[in-house]
């Protein structure tokens, strides 16, 4: 996948947040534990919450900052990779969490990755608000999945 402008960018992980949120739906129709079911339904309302939350940022951001270019963004099939991905049926709760880590990170890292490649300074701003806004939603989710443990 080849990003030319923030805006392409910001939709493609607002799409990408859905295909999380696809796969987790998946994963739950055949897993076999109440707890790991519990997980998945819990992961496919987050990402939904934050595609709905991208979607929010894209139409209230300004033109300028969505506008920006960028020449050299490349991006692995990250749908493909989550349409591929499968777990076995006795999953546990550490396999699904290491399963979401990977993936959130990868996308985490793609933001990074673009922060850096950044010239305007706006953009590069909103894109750093972006990625600090995930990594906090990212420790609140594994805070979330271990107090989970307590039940």
């Amino acid at each position: 996948m080849r990003i030319q402008q923030l805006s392409e960018l910001l939709e493609y992980i607002a799409n990408c947040r859905l295909g999380m949120s696809k796969l987790y739906k998946r994963l739950h129709r055949n897993a076999d534990s109440s707890r790991v079911k519990l997980m998945l339904e819990y992961f496919q309302q987050h990402e939904k919450h934050i595609y709905d939350t991208i979607e929010s940022y894209i139409e209230d951001a300004p033109a300028k900052i969505l506008d920006t270019w960028y020449q050299d963004v490349v991006f692995e099939d990250f749908l493909k990779r989550c349409d591929e991905t499968s777990l076995p049926a006795n999953m546990d709760e550490e396999q699904l969490l290491e399963l979401h880590l990977d993936l959130e990170n990868r996308l985490i890292a793609l933001l990074e990755k673009t922060a850096e490649l950044t010239s305007s300074n706006d953009a590069k701003s909103a894109l750093l608000d972006v990625i600090r806004v995930a990594q906090t939603q990212q420790k609140r989710l594994v805070h979330s999945v271990l107090r989970m443990d307590d039940i």
